[in-house]
């Protein structure tokens, strides 16, 4: 499997390809990691303006549908909502190896791929 360094453009386009599936979304940051196992209906993205501090992001991408939070214990807790929101920099790399997306930004790594 080969690493494709995708521009935002390029992973949008992939990405919509995915909707209708279900997905698995990995989130590794700080030392922490959880899993979303999540049927994507749609996906968005936001620009907020109105940032209170740097903490927030400016850019983020959305990923609509319902979903579960994996847990250590059997089973898993619902999503609080019905997106999970992944947080754009203008430093991002998007990458592709065929199977899955990573997102790599300066806070964390995003793994997205189809589920099951």
């Amino acid at each position: 499997m080969n690493d494709h360094y995708l521009t935002v453009e390029q992973f949008n386009q992939l990405i919509q390809q995915w909707s209708g599936k279900t997905i698995k979304i990995t989130k590794q940051e700080l030392g922490d990691q959880d899993s979303i196992i999540m049927k994507l209906d749609d996906i968005s993205y936001h620009k907020d303006t109105r940032r209170i501090d740097d903490y927030e992001p400016m850019h983020s991408i959305h990923l609509i549908g319902e979903g579960t939070t994996e847990t250590d214990a059997q089973g898993g807790e619902s999503l609080p909502a019905s997106s999970y929101e992944i947080p754009l920099e203008d430093t991002t790399q998007y990458q592709f190896d065929d199977i899955r997306f990573s997102l790599v930004t300066e806070r964390g790594t995003y793994t997205i791929e189809l589920y099951g």
